[in-house]
Order: C-alpha cells, then sequence, then structure tokens
C-alpha cells in the first residue's frame, strides 16, 4: 500500500483521537458550566484527570515492545476515543465526566505515541519527511471540526449530552473510514542498537514539560473565557475553531522550512516565545486580547510539537519509540499541573489570571533553555538486541531514520 495513503490515515486518526477524543472537553467546557453539572474548580479537576490518564498513557507506551502491543494500543486508543466519547452522552455531573476524562486521556495518548512512532519513520524512508510532518495538523484540522460542531449546537440550542453524541458518531465514522490504511508495525527483526543522548532526551524533557504546562491553561479555557467575555452568546464559539485553524495552519507554514539541526532549535525557541506572548496577550482581560491569545497561542501550538519531535530524531535517532513515549509523558505532566494550577488559581483569586501568568512564565523558561545549543552524541554501537520496526523502508530505500531531509 502506498505510503501516502497510511499517512493520510494518520492524519485522519490523530484528527480524531486528539480533536475529538482528547480536546472535545475545551468547547464543552461553558456548556457543562451553564448546565449546572460542574463549577469552575471542578472543570480544572476534570481537565486535570484527562492529562493525569494522559501521562498514564504515555508511560505505559514506553513498554510497548514487540508490535503486538504497538498494534493493540494503536487501534485500541483510537477505539476507546469514540466509545468514551459516545458513553459520555449518559454522563451527568463531575465523577462520570471526570473518570471518562481520565479514560479518553489514556487512550489518545496511546493513539498519538503509536501513530507518531509509526508514520514519522515511514515517511522518512518514502523520502517525503515534510509530509510526515504534516501528520501532525491533524489535531488542528480536529480541533477546527469540533469547534465548528460546538458553534453549530449553540446556535441549535442543544444540550451538552447532544453535542457528546455529535462527536461520538463522527468520530466513529472518520475511524471506520481509515481503519484498513492505518500504518503497521513489522515483525521484529535483529539490528544494532545504539544508544542515543540521555542529556538531549533530558534537556528536551524539560522544554516539553514547560511548553505543557504553559500552553494548556489558555488551550482548556479558552472557549469559557470566551464565553464569559461575550456572556455565552454565539462568538464565544468562533475562538476555539480559530485556535485549531491556526494551529493547523502553523504546523504547514514550519513544515517548509529547510531543515537542519540549527534551524528546528531556532525554529523552536521562536514557537515557545510567541506561545507566552499569547498567553500574556490573554491577561488583557477583553476580546482583543482572546484573539491575540488564539493567533499567537494556536498557531505555534501544534508546530511545536512537531518541531519537539523532529529535534528527537537529531539528538536522539534511535529507540524513537521509546523516546517519544518519554517526551509526551513529560508533555503530560506539564499538562497535569496547568489545569491544577488554574483551580488553585480559581480557588484563591476567583480567576485564572495567577496561573496564566505562571503558564506564560513557563513557555519563557523553555525558550531560554534553548539558546545555547545542544548536539547529538554519536556513540559506539552496542550488541545486536532484537527490537520492533515500527515501519518499513519503501522498496529499493534505506530507511535512515536521523534524516532530516
Amino acid at each position: 500500500m502506498s505510503p501516502l495513503i497510511r499517512l493520510l490515515a494518520s492524519f485522519v486518526a490523530l484528527m480524531m483521537a486528539m480533536g475529538i477524543g482528547r480536546f472535545a472537553l475545551t468547547p464543552q467546557m461553558p456548556h457543562l458550566l451553564s448546565e449546572g453539572q460542574i463549577d469552575l474548580t471542578g472543570a480544572g479537576l476534570i481537565a486535570a484527570a484527562n492529562y493525569l490518564g494522559y501521562f498514564v498513557g504515555a508511560v505505559d507506551s514506553i513498554f510497548a515492545r514487540s508490535h503486538h502491543h504497538v498494534r493493540g494500543r494503536m487501534y485500541g486508543g483510537l477505539w476507546l476515543c469514540v466509545l468514551l466519547t459516545l458513553a459520555s452522552y449518559w454522563a451527568q455531573g463531575f465523577w462520570p465526566h471526570l473518570l471518562l476524562r481520565f479514560g479518553t486521556g489514556v487512550a489518545s495518548a496511546w493513539a498519538l505515541v503509536m501513530i507518531t512512532s509509526l508514520s514519522q519513520p515511514l515517511a522518512i524512508s518514502a523520502g517525503r519527511p515534510r509530509l510526515g510532518a504534516l501528520v501532525f495538523a491533524g489535531p488542528g484540522l480536529g480541533i477546527l471540526l469540533t469547534g465548528l460542531l460546538a458553534l453549530g449546537s449553540n446556535l441549535l440550542g442543544q444540550s451538552s449530552a447532544t453535542l457528546w453524541l455529535v462527536y461520538g458518531l463522527v468520530g466513529l465514522v472518520m475511524l471506520l473510514a481509515i481503519l484498513p490504511f492505518l500504518p503497521q508495525p513489522m515483525p521484529a527483526v535483529a539490528h544494532t542498537a545504539r544508544a542515543g543522548n540521555n542529556q538531549s532526551i533530558t534537556h528536551l524533557c524539560w522544554i516539553y514539560f514547560l511548553y505543557g504546562l504553559g500552553y494548556i491553561i489558555p488551550a482548556t479555557f479558552l472557549s469559557q473565557m470566551a464565553s464569559a467575555q461575550f456572556n455565552g452568546a454565539w462568538q464565544a464559539d468562533l475562538f476555539w475553531p480559530c485556535f485549531g485553524l491556526a494551529a493547523a495552519i502553523g504546523v504547514v507554514g514550519v513544515s517548509l522550512r529547510r531543515n537542519n539541526t540549527h534551524t528546528t532549535r531556532r525554529w523552536l525557541m521562536t514557537t515557545l516565545w510567541l506561545q507566552a506572548t499569547g498567553v500574556f496577550a490573554c491577561l488583557l482581560g477583553n476580546g482583543w486580547g482572546l484573539a491575540l491569545g488564539v493567533l499567537l497561542c494556536g498557531t505555534p501550538f501544534l508546530a511545536c510539537m512537531m518541531l519537539v519531535m523532529q529535534r528527537l530524531r537529531e539528538v536522539a535517532p534511535h529507540g524513537y519509540q521509546r523516546s517519544t513515549g518519554l517526551l509526551t509523558a513529560s508533555f503530560a505532566i506539564g499538562q497535569l499541573s496547568g489545569p491544577l494550577l488554574a483551580s488553585v488559581s480559581s480557588h484563591l483569586s476567583g480567576g485564572l489570571q495567577p496561573a496564566l501568568v505562571i503558564a506564560g512564565a513557563g513557555l519563557l523558561v523553555a525558550g531560554a533553555l534553548l539558546l545555547r545549543p545542544t548536539a547529538a552524541v554519536s556513540q559506539p554501537p552496542a550488541a545486536p538486541v532484537r527490537e520492533p520496526v515500527l515501519a518499513a523502508p519503501a522498496p529499493g530505500r534505506t530507511a535512515h531514520p536521523a534524516s532530516t531531509r
């Protein structure tokens, strides 16, 4: 099967798993609050449960050694995203939503780590690394889709339960359409394993942690902030789909850059600082501030994720799936810290302003950590071991995981 078809299926898989399974809570937040199912503190705890599940799924993905484990987590994650979203139709109150969001967090992490670890080497081996990068635009269009569905639901006066049902059915259709075309792991073969640069991976983990902490508060509460600013009018529902569209455009724009180690580091630093500016813009407390937040947080959002994975291939090209799991776990810890910080901020000050200040500062620090270049370290090969090969090379072409053409 053509690698292009498998990459397109990966794109749609992330569009569903992240846009619907992972981020559907954000446009639902104003509905759940207005219906009296939860309060703002409870909303922060439900979001934290989602990110805790994301952390659990990411850590579990590190131990997916065989191709059977990889395949099981990929398909299990995608199906759970759909089924748990459908189950949310019957959820009422704090605890049911908390448990369901925890489950979708686990499922979306499985889907993200496995799809990433399968699609990116596939794209490189096929000589199409830019198409592999565009897979990361999938979540952005997924956010756009969920935002537009929320806008339609608001205009029609539908409840949050009806919107959960719509999300689940749309996700089911998307999943059934791509199931035969998803990238597949190959049977384990013997090859020479080499260590990556552990110092560089640790450095990236700290950056990804701060990135998760920094972006997640506006990404989680943007719809609620807009709803409060516009008194629940339909215009508030435009902010979240615009966030997703900006994120997809950002991935496309950054994927066109010239690939090398220094440009990846500089672009990553720039995207982090742009997001920091967007977080601080949300502190203005008016429509223009939120619009700037959408533009400056949304556009670099997924591009930053793509650049971190690009940087990972540059500094530690071997053991890509395990390293992806480590980075995703670090990201999840940052995301988990964000809503907890928002809940404390809401409880102590009655608003999100202190949490936004800390989030923006975290993004500034993450960018500053990239001021000094960190290069990959070549190490001698270790003894041959057996690991799963996560993507097959194209016929007549040798896969080079470290390639950044």
